[in-house]
């Protein structure tokens, strides 16, 4: 059966990043994911000053508790929204004046919440265009701590930039969350804050970090879930084709492998080991309604493979997905149309129903979103001619993702 070998997680190397920096000592990441995301938050991380060696394979990043290296410094966080919220969050904990800006695409994102709550810790921060998006400026002088609210229901990544503040902070910090949206993804951040010696206790929505700093360590980086989904997409979609990914088993952290589960009840044959995780195809692919909340994600990988299922595939409760690189909801429905498939939608969810894509003269508009491209890639396995306006956007992600996915697919 083909196995892929799958780039290393977004999530998990950006948090890596995050964390490796903030540690007392020099921290060893393997196979972190090479791509412009992560490029950008290495970038960021040598602009405020720390040491980040590059080799294949392995980074190795010498950590500073005290904060950045520098106390002043000028930012540019590309497209990243991890990069465009982690780092002024971890830049805020040390001492100095840094600003921040990214790409047109990524002022357009929402950091409200997370600036706010950054505001009354006491940090000083304003925004020097929109109110709530960057460019920002944090002028930095340690943070003591101390109880907040937070609304983390457009955004997880508000949640997570807080929770890894935590221990670096005087006292600690006591978050208790109003809303919540992709929460697996928060269970990645505890388990690796953990991993790099943090105290975090829940009570119910109260998240209690202890300000105990961080350790250094060797930390492998697992295969990205949602990278992963496209493969798993393509299998379920050709009858007995098989596709296993190594590195993602039952001790994964990601929530998005939960994926596969989608995939299971559409019935595609599903097997799971410690070890690895297996998606063949049956040739059934049933209509169903999801819940995709905490995958959302992966939601337009699913939208992707819904015309070719028996019955309407509804996709519910996924409202942040329009605040992603794009609108990502409206972005499917869109392409969908234009491939003459029936699409209804709402505020938080979408309806497809089945139907032959047809792609006489239609260019996928990717909206620059990564996502967009490897979902619509699915797709074109069953509908010649696909082609897109931005294919290159993947690199955010998988630069490499249009050859691997050619190879795939063209192996028997």
């Amino acid at each position: 059966m083909p196995a892929i070998e799958i780039p290393g997680s977004k999530s998990v190397t950006a948090r890596a990043l995050f964390l490796a920096a903030a540690a007392d000592g020099t921290t060893t990441l393997l196979r972190p994911l090479l791509s412009d995301d992560t490029e950008g938050f290495a970038e960021g991380l040598k602009s405020l000053g720390y040491e980040v060696r590059q080799e294949p394979g392995a980074w190795h990043i010498d950590g500073r508790p005290a904060g950045p290296a520098v106390d002043d410094a000028d930012v540019y966080c590309r497209d990243g929204a991890t990069t465009a919220r982690f780092l002024p969050t971890l830049a805020a904990a040390g001492h100095g004046t840094f600003r921040f800006d990214a790409s047109p695409q990524m002022r357009r994102r929402p950091l409200a919440p997370l600036t706010t709550a950054l505001r009354r810790l006491g940090v000083d921060l304003h925004h020097d265009g929109a109110e709530g998006h960057h460019p920002l400026t944090v002028t930095a002088h340690g943070i003591k701590g101390g109880a907040l609210t937070l609304d983390a229901g457009q955004s997880s990544q508000y949640l997570t930039a807080l929770l890894m503040l935590g221990p670096l902070t005087a006292e600690g910090l006591a978050i208790t969350v109003t809303d919540l949206v992709s929460e697996p993804y928060v269970e990645i951040t505890l388990a690796m804050m953990r991993a790099f010696g943090a105290h975090i206790t829940r009570d119910g929505r109260t998240y209690t970090v202890a300000p105990t700093g961080y350790r250094a360590t060797t930390y492998a980086i697992e295969p990205d879930a949602s990278t992963s989904s496209y493969f798993f997409a393509a299998a379920a979609l050709d009858p007995g084709r098989t596709v296993t990914v190594p590195g993602l088993g039952t001790g994964a952290l990601q929530g998005d492998l939960r994926f596969v589960d989608v995939l299971r009840r559409m019935g595609a044959e599903v097997e799971i080991t410690d070890a690895a995780t297996t998606v063949r195809g049956t040739g059934t692919l049933r209509g169903l309604t999801v819940n995709m909340r905490d995958i959302s994600d992966t939601m337009p990988t699913l939208a992707a493979l819904a015309p070719f299922a028996d019955a309407p595939v509804r996709i519910e409760d996924v409202a942040n997905t329009r605040v992603k690189e794009c609108d990502r909801l409206d972005a499917c429905a869109e392409n969908l149309r234009r491939l003459s498939i029936t699409v209804t939608t709402g505020p938080d969810w979408i309806e497809i129903h089945p139907g032959t894509p047809s792609a006489a003269g239609v260019e996928i508009a990717t909206h620059g979103d990564h996502r967009i491209v490897m979902s619509f890639a699915v797709t074109g396995l069953r509908t010649p001619g696909i082609t897109f306006d931005d294919p290159g956007c993947v690199r955010k992600t998988f630069p490499d993702f249009h050859h691997v996915f050619e190879a795939f697919t063209r192996t028997p």
